[in-house]
């Protein structure tokens, strides 16, 4: 019964994480739309729009990451955000064969910027503050909300079956490891 109710929870927190996944790419659209002259701008280096970017677009869109687990439809949209930015600050090329503009593809793209993209940040995110609320001391709240008391079981060796499917499921979903830190 308690497996059934996780679950169902879990649906529940996906479904609202996705809306506030579109709420974020809103917000993020509407700040890069108010800064695309500077990005496309011949007077301002690559260097200088790549610190707008990373210092006033993605804080907007990546405000409240670290509770997001994504799926690849969001993932893809995400991805895609941040690739019409970069295409912005980057612009065109002249392909060398026929001498015509083209865009940069994501390969490029990828090449050109030297950062992590969003997905991997967003993922990184999560797990530094999964394991800062698994190293809250006891005072706190959250560590009881997340796994119970603590002086019932052991911190990670105990888990039970609950605690080991959804710290499975976490692991999963983030694609990554485990990290006990």
């Amino acid at each position: 019964m308690q497996i059934i109710i996780i679950l169902l929870y879990l649906l529940i927190l996906i479904y609202s994480i996705a809306e506030e996944i579109k709420s974020r790419l809103r917000s993020g659209n509407a700040c890069y739309h108010s800064v695309q002259n500077l990005l496309s701008s011949r007077l301002l280096s690559k260097i200088l729009k790549m610190k707008i970017h990373r210092t006033v677009i993605l804080p907007i869109v990546l405000y409240g990451c670290e509770t997001w687990s994504l799926t690849l439809r969001e993932e893809r949209k995400l991805r895609g955000f941040e690739n019409v930015v970069l295409r912005r600050i980057f612009g065109p090329t002249r392909d060398e064969l026929t001498g015509e503009w083209r865009r940069l593809h994501n390969e490029e793209l990828n090449d050109l910027y030297c950062s992590p993209n969003i997905v991997r940040v967003i993922k990184l995110r999560g797990m530094t503050w999964v394991g800062h609320v698994a190293r809250m001391g006891e005072m706190r709240g959250c560590i009881g909300t997340c796994w119970g008391n603590r002086r019932e079981r052991d911190h990670w060796g105990g888990l039970g079956v609950d605690g080991c499917i959804i710290l499975g499921w976490i692991s999963r979903r983030w694609n990554v490891g485990i990290w006990t830190g």
